[in-house]
């Protein structure tokens, strides 16, 4: 029992000799983050993701099969603005090569701010989740997780990704006691699971029981927050903030 409380701690609260300190801590604030975002997207918007591309790219499938279920216009309007937002991510990773820490936050404020106008246009827009409206909110939200996967991505952080879980979860079982093997990371890639499962979970209760839209007030508030811790460590020099 000690050893799984041991990880549990070192993945929330690592000291500042961890080679990721709270780079961790602050990922799966952003994988729960995802979890709020897609369950927006698809439940609101309409079987569509703005994080999970692999969902998308089957679903465009479906689309060109016939299937009516599912919009190819919003499928590719969401691949596309991923992708861009991806590109704008990798030019945050390239201005701060050197330091992870201003990495994180120049990704979660360009993110912070997406999400936050996504949000005011679902508010104030006359038909927001419908044609334009609606494709002006997946571009945004897209263009924001397309930016943190790729921020997560030159991060490096083990089992992280937070848009993403098919290697975590194939890493949890293929690594796990069961597969004869004892792997120290369990912790970590279990926490990844649950926070994206917690704001799926979330972001579905609220948006079906509450309110539409404020699945993405909640989601630019944890990103402001992961932002703001980011901040407060742009002038660290623990070893976490060099480059993997």
């Amino acid at each position: 029992m000690i050893t799984p409380l041991r990880d549990l701690r070192a993945v929330l609260a690592p000291g500042p000799e961890h080679r990721h300190g709270p780079l961790q801590p602050m990922l799966l604030v952003l994988t729960v983050v995802t979890g709020v975002v897609d369950a927006f997207s698809y439940l609101v918007l309409g079987n569509v993701f703005v994080a999970n591309m692999t969902g998308n790219v089957v679903f465009t499938a479906f689309s060109l099969a016939g299937a009516t279920a599912f919009s190819l216009r919003s499928s590719l309007v969401s691949l596309l603005a991923f992708a861009a937002g991806a590109v704008l991510g990798g030019r945050i990773g390239n201005r701060f090569p050197d330091h992870r820490a201003r990495l994180l936050l120049g990704a979660t404020v360009l993110e912070t701010a997406l999400v936050l106008v996504a949000y005011v246009c679902s508010e104030t827009l006359a038909d927001p989740f419908t044609g334009t409206g609606r494709d002006l909110l997946i571009v945004l939200l897209a263009l924001a997780m397309g930016a943190q996967n790729a921020a997560a991505r030159r991060l490096a952080v083990p089992d992280f990704t937070t848009t993403v879980l098919t290697q975590t979860l194939t890493g949890l079982a293929s690594d796990s006691p069961l597969a004869g093997e004892a792997d120290g990371r369990f912790v970590r890639r279990a926490l990844a699971v649950a926070g994206m499962f917690a704001g799926a979970l979330a972001g579905g209760l609220i948006a079906l029981h509450a309110s539409r839209t404020l699945p993405l007030l909640i989601a630019g508030l944890l990103l402001a927050a992961t932002a703001t811790a980011a901040s407060a460590r742009v002038r660290s020099t623990d070893i976490w903030t060099r480059p993997v």
